[in-house]
């Protein structure tokens, strides 16, 4: 993840807590990981930030492994605007580490994913959404399916690569899932009405369990000495350690 400015991200959040006992995340459909790779040659993930990946799909991506899914992962920006004027954190060493995070993680869910840097400025996307979208045109074929943040997450960058997913996915036998991350934060959870269509993907307990020691290999953004604090302290991996994960039609 990145930083991020009000109004929608600012302060803790919507607690976990109140993310279980929300109504209408319990009555999100259920699709099984071989529902969703049915049809599917290959899987394209677009991340926004080095870590978004391994948080919102890491379950899907470990299933595609199982189901002999070749794995794309396009990785947009390298994350090195995190922790702006940071004499721990500098942009270039956070342009070192941040990918090879990436790349334990992917390790630990078993994936020889081909990585795609394209290194569009961290916080800077909606600038170089044409770029983008060019890019993803020469990029995606029929037979894929793409995993890109929802378009309305809540996050700049999110939302620009949502955005231009959207233009991009558009060529006949290309699908495309669109993935929340930032929305945990502020959508509301006490509610009937859901705020989108959607469905949960159901982990299995092993799955779940190895995205769990995916996450970890983030060091940069949960462990930081940082004054200002981590980027995803306890509160905020929580949402990601749920026994499912929530996808986009």
């Amino acid at each position: 993840m990145a930083a991020v400015a009000p109004p929608r991200i600012h302060g803790e959040g919507r607690p976990e807590a109140a993310w279980r006992a929300a109504p209408w995340l319990a009555a999100l459909p259920l699709k099984s990981p071989r529902e969703v790779l049915d049809g599917c040659r290959r899987l394209v993930l677009l991340s926004p930030h080095p870590d978004d990946e391994t948080l919102a799909c890491g379950g899907l991506m470990r299933a595609a492994r199982g189901a002999a899914v070749d794995v794309h992962l396009v990785a947009v920006t390298d994350g090195e605007a995190c922790y702006p004027g940071s004499a721990e954190w500098p942009v270039e060493r956070l342009r070192e580490v941040r990918p090879r995070e990436v790349e334990q993680a992917l390790a630990v869910l078993g994936l020889r994913a081909r990585i795609q840097r394209l290194g569009i400025p961290d916080g800077g996307i909606g600038a170089h959404r044409r770029v983008l979208e060019a890019a993803l045109r020469r990029l995606l074929h029929p037979g894929d399916l793409v995993l890109a943040p929802w378009e309305h997450d809540g996050h700049p960058d999110h939302d620009a690569v949502g955005h231009a997913a959207l233009a991009a996915a558009r060529s006949p036998g290309i699908r495309l899932l669109r993935y929340p991350v930032w929305a945990w934060h502020w959508l509301e959870p006490d509610t009937d009405e859901p705020p989108f269509t959607a469905f949960r993907l159901p982990l299995d307990p092993d799955t779940a369990a190895c995205k769990r020691r995916a996450i970890a290999r983030f060091a940069s953004q949960t462990e930081t000495g940082e004054a200002g604090g981590a980027i995803l302290p306890p509160h905020v991996l929580e949402r990601f350690r749920r026994p499912f994960e929530v996808y986009l039609p």
